[in-house]
């Protein structure tokens, strides 16, 4: 009983932490500027913002965390937070 009580609790735990970083990527990549992704050497704006996008959608849709798309979609997110997003910062500033 303990242990599906502390499942539950770790599972939930992951969502809003997958979630957050899924929604904090997207609402960040439509901020930016389109210029600035070719600016930096990646693909176009529409494409992150599509991909993110549909990262999030994704988590909301399906709360399993170990789901094989949350889990690609974290991989996006994490890509755009700490690869694009960096590097535009630095270029935009």
């Amino acid at each position: 009983m303990l242990f599906s009580g502390l499942q539950g609790l770790i599972e939930i735990s992951l969502f809003v932490i997958f979630a957050g970083l899924k929604l904090w990527a997207f609402i960040d990549c439509v901020r930016r500027p389109q210029q600035a992704f070719p600016a930096v050497g990646r693909q176009s704006k529409l494409l992150w913002v599509i991909l993110t996008g549909i990262a999030a959608l994704v988590q909301l849709a399906f709360w399993d965390p170990i789901f094989l798309l949350n889990i690609a979609g974290i991989v996006v997110a994490l890509i755009y937070l700490f690869d694009i997003r960096i590097k535009i910062t630095e270029i935009t500033r």
